[in-house]
């Protein structure tokens, strides 16, 4: 063989080598947080910070106690940085106005207490069966080995009026449901930083699953569609980047349709995060094997391997674990 087609190959490695070793140095430079540079936008968000929580008298954000720099022109500490970037993406990097969302996010936890709203006890009868939290595994394109999913079962509401009827009701069961989501996040053991807006994905999101089978979309009574503008109000002013996509599945083809002439009206990366599709049994294609069988793939029912509100009647146990219920049935619990 040709000596020179050899040494050709040779470099052709040694050149692709050379570029990954770069593309890692620079990832790893947009995302050294003990080594910002001056006039970064975590910085100078950082250093607005102290006065953020003094006038919201509150310093909780998704079960991580926020602390502003100890000293000046420093960064505020590893896990308050991961809210502060999470609020900084939803924003595209504005300062400003990830300050002006934060304010309103904390002044909103300080008023509505969704801690303690996650240990309410709520009615079953109105919603046991609508929402769960899971674990998958293998989700295709995903930077994560093991993702956080929620899922929101809309054709298991039994009464509309009884569980739509109380909007207050309805919106803190839903906030339940999305603070099991955040801690099973696990933002507090976090250990890799997130990204600057742009720059690379942000591993610390959940997946979200809207399933409308036997659900109408025709004969939606007022109390549903005032609980659902309401969820969707309340979540983007004050949960932002704790979604990474959301999935739309049994929606007929007919409101396929309708939705993707209301795409024009809507911000890209909002639409960039939606994904519909007429069947259930399709969703794995997106999410791989490790989702339900209904849902097209090889896991465990929603039932034997999530996490859900407390409802009546039921025991409460300690920490939250989504693997609970599968350890228990491998022990024959």
């Amino acid at each position: 063989m040709d000596s020179s087609l050899l040494s050709s190959d040779a470099n052709r490695v040694n050149a692709a080598e050379l570029n990954a070793k770069v593309n890692a140095a620079v990832l790893k430079s947009g995302s050294d947080w003990d080594n910002l540079p001056e006039g970064h936008v975590l910085l100078r968000f950082s250093a607005k910070l102290g006065d953020i929580i003094k006038e919201a008298g509150y310093s909780e954000m998704y079960g991580i106690e926020l602390s502003a720099p100890t000293a000046e022109g420093q960064p505020a500490p590893f896990h308050t940085l991961l809210i502060l970037q999470k609020f900084l993406r939803a924003n595209a990097g504005q300062v400003n106005a990830a300050s002006s969302q934060l304010l309103g996010a904390l002044k909103w936890r300080k008023e509505f207490k969704p801690l303690e709203v996650k240990k309410q006890v709520f009615d079953k009868t109105k919603f046991q069966g609508l929402g769960y939290v899971t674990r998958l595994k293998g989700v295709p394109d995903s930077v994560n080995e093991e993702d956080v999913a929620t899922f929101n079962i809309y054709g298991a509401v039994k009464d509309t009026k009884k569980t739509f009827g109380s909007l207050d009701e309805f919106i803190r069961w839903r906030v339940a449901l999305m603070e099991l989501t955040l801690e099973n996040l696990q933002l507090s053991s976090a250990t890799q930083p997130i990204p600057d807006d742009g720059k690379g994905s942000d591993p610390y999101q959940a997946l979200q699953i809207h399933d409308y089978l036997r659900v109408s979309f025709l004969r939606q009574p007022p109390e549903v569609k005032a609980a659902s503008q309401k969820a969707i109000q309340l979540f983007s002013a004050h949960y932002p980047e704790t979604l990474s996509k959301k999935y739309f599945v049994n929606v007929p083809l007919v409101m396929q349709w309708m939705f993707g002439a209301m795409q024009v009206f809507m911000a890209k990366e909002t639409v960039r995060k939606m994904q519909w599709m007429s069947y259930g049994e399709e969703l794995h294609k997106y999410l791989g094997a490790s989702v339900g069988k209904e849902y097209g793939g090889q896991g465990p029912e929603l039932e034997e391997n999530s996490v859900t509100p407390r409802y009546e009647g039921e025991s409460v146990g300690g920490d939250v674990d989504v693997n609970k219920a599968a350890r228990e049935k491998e022990m024959g619990v």
